[in-house]
């Protein structure tokens, strides 16, 4: 029996239709499914549509880069160099649990071309790991303030080639520098993917104009 992540959830559904529509949303280092709950009511999404939002809590294990400290972590950073060492075992254990709650969703009545997988910070790094790879074409791939961890590891699939992605960073981010953002950009148009890469004058974090744009490409792309 499927072990699921435990995740917060958050319905957008003004005129209490089936949901049809599903953001599973990825955390960073450190934080919790709580930590994008309320950008929700922020995004101005249609009301029209009906949409669950998925916001999981990631497990918590030692995190080298912080003294061994346990806490939530998608995966292991082993060193906070430009190019990032980390566990690559661990994306893909997170990666199966996100697949998990696809498939959860899929159960639900949602088809997978309606599913948005988005992430900040670490949760982008699985995100990207995540969508990728995915065996079935979804709806689009949000990025935050992340960096493309595993473009040497992962399964690009056909079904995926021309799935939407929406990369965000800001300027003055002291955490993830975006030419990380920049670099996964690059790289992914270089591999035929449309990209949409946006910068803010902002730290490592989410600003209110950049949550507006995210509404208006999740209400094109769940459109």
């Amino acid at each position: 029996m499927t072990q699921y992540l435990d995740c917060v959830i958050v319905e957008h559904n003004p005129n209490n239709k089936t949901i049809d529509r599903s953001v599973i949303w990825l955390h960073g280092l450190g934080a919790s499914g709580h930590d994008f709950e309320p950008i929700v009511p922020e995004l101005g999404l249609d009301k029209d549509k009906a949409i669950r939002f998925v916001f999981p809590h990631a497990p918590q294990i030692p995190v080298t880069i912080n003294g061994g400290f346990v806490m939530p972590a998608w995966y292991d950073i082993k060193e906070m160099s430009l190019e990032r060492k980390v566990d690559v075992a661990q994306i893909e254990q997170s990666a199966q649990r996100v697949r998990d709650l696809i498939a959860r969703e899929i159960e639900r009545g949602v088809r997978p071309e309606h599913i948005v997988i988005a992430g900040f910070s670490q949760g982008g790094a699985v995100a990207y790991h995540t969508a990728l790879g995915y065996a079935q074409p979804l709806a689009g791939l949000l990025a935050l303030s992340t960096y493309f961890a595993t473009e040497s590891q992962v399964a690009f699939t056909e079904e995926n080639q021309s799935l939407p992605i929406k990369i965000d960073h800001g300027t003055q981010d002291p955490v993830v520098p975006v030419i990380l953002g920049e670099r996964a950009a690059h790289s992914l148009e270089e591999r035929g993917y449309q990209v949409d890469f946006s910068t803010y004058p902002m730290a490592h974090q989410v600003c209110l104009p950049q949550i507006q744009h995210i509404g208006a490409w999740l209400n094109k792309v769940l459109g």
